[in-house]
């Protein structure tokens, strides 16, 4: 379901490292006063902890706000590690990120079939 992750405006990541105990009103507490964004905005956010096996998603619905977890069995989140910054992503770079891709691609090109070459 994150992979396929569309009804978003927005997708943030937060750099560095995210204690992932933190639940709903951490993460969204965080949203606020550490990167000066709207959580009941139309955006998903995204964290990692130091373990990069595992992130935490939030997004608000509308009505309440929905807690995401994933962990992958193999890999790793290939995560921007800069303290205390938060990168807006394309829609490109979140399937790179979820693909276990880092999200700078200096090298990537649209084939003609629409996919992506690395």
């Amino acid at each position: 379901m994150l992979r396929d992750f569309t009804s978003a405006d927005h997708v943030y990541i937060a750099c560095g490292y995210t204690d992932l105990r933190k639940g709903i009103d951490g993460l969204a507490s965080l949203i606020k006063t550490q990167f000066r964004l709207e959580p009941c905005s139309n955006s998903l956010f995204l964290f990692c902890g130091r373990r990069t096996d595992r992130i935490k998603a939030l997004y608000y619905e509308g009505d309440g706000f929905l807690l995401l977890y994933k962990r992958v069995d193999r890999g790793r989140f290939q995560w921007p590690r800069t303290p205390g910054e938060v990168k807006s992503l394309s829609a490109q770079q979140f399937r790179w990120l979820m693909e276990g891709l880092s999200v700078e691609q200096p090298k990537a090109i649209v084939n003609g079939t629409g996919g992506y070459q690395i």
